[in-house]
């Protein structure tokens, strides 16, 4: 199977270098009509017309995902221009590395404001034409740093783990209209990640590594509610899992006992993989009553 993507409008955010650019060019060369976004003007013409000279369709708007009424004027010149939007990749974002005790207060906030309310920005300006088209697919680009923490980047963990809860639940309320919506976890050099790896890890870690998995998420038959991981030509699926747990009832006596039995609690034997946030409640509640049958 050729995955291909003609007849369908693509929308990237931060598209004027790095992974974003690789996505575009991607998506173009496999039959997308792209819209490059990103801040520089510049990067912006320069990403839309490499995409044209190569035979493709592009439309270059230079703006901010923070700006609400910037997004839903950029989605609606594409609506303008092509009919409508199938694809949406967050990809746009910054780094403001620094230990959290060293960091300002503004620093996070703005980290938060690009990475999460950026995406959010977007995601509402297309959600209702996917809605009425009864189809979209959605990419928020999060981080190993938001799964699974490193040092100096407390506001950027934080910020990359919101858009996976984000994704959770528009992947749940998106289902019925054919709107899936995933996370693509990357590791790549860009400009981002300068300095921060050594030469030898950096290049393997080649940007173009990452646009399979991309490809993956937003192709017809995409999967929903999937957190993919891609770097130097490897993939992984990250989960967020539920272990069985243990029943200790309620009492003075639960917290000792707890404490005394953590290791069975967090035992990732017959973890599970929740459908819904309903689905921990349920594991609570079905032992209680099953201990209360017991008694």
């Amino acid at each position: 199977m050729t995955l291909a993507f003609h007849g369908r409008v693509a929308i990237v955010t931060g598209a004027g270098g790095g992974l974003g650019r690789q996505h575009a060019l991607a998506l173009a060369a496999r039959g997308a009509k792209v819209v490059v976004n990103d801040l520089s003007p510049e990067a912006v013409a320069r990403v839309a017309d490499e995409i044209r000279a190569a035979g493709g369709e592009a439309l270059g708007v230079a703006c901010s995902v923070t700006d609400m009424a910037a997004v839903q004027a950029m989605v609606q010149r594409v609506q303008d221009t092509w009919g409508r939007v199938d694809i949406l990749v967050n990809n746009a974002g910054i780094l403001r590395d620094k230990s959290f005790a060293k960091m300002e207060l503004d620093d996070f906030r703005l980290v938060m404001d690009v990475h999460v309310m950026g995406a959010v920005h977007c995601t509402k300006a297309v959600w209702p034409l996917m809605t009425a088209q009864k189809h979209g697919r959605i990419v928020m680009t999060t981080s190993s740093s938001g799964l699974f923490g490193n040092f100096g980047q407390a506001n950027y963990g934080a910020a990359k783990m919101a858009l996976v809860g984000l994704m959770q639940t528009l992947s749940i309320e998106g289902a019925k209209h054919d709107i899936r919506v995933n996370c693509l976890a990357p590791t790549a050099a860009t400009q981002m990640t300068e300095g921060l790896l050594p030469p030898a890890m950096l290049s393997l870690l080649q940007p173009e590594a990452v646009v399979p998995a991309l490809l993956a998420l937003v192709h017809d038959d995409a999967p929903n509610r999937t957190i993919l991981c891609a770097g130097a030509g490897t993939f992984e699926a990250a989960q967020i899992t539920l272990t069985r747990g243990l029943h200790l009832g309620v009492g003075s006596h639960v917290p000792e006992q707890l404490v005394a039995q953590l290791g069975a609690v967090t035992a990732s034997a017959g973890a599970t993989v929740p459908q819904s946030g309903a689905e921990q409640g349920h594991n609570e509640v079905s032992q209680a009553m099953a201990a209360q049958a017991r008694a």
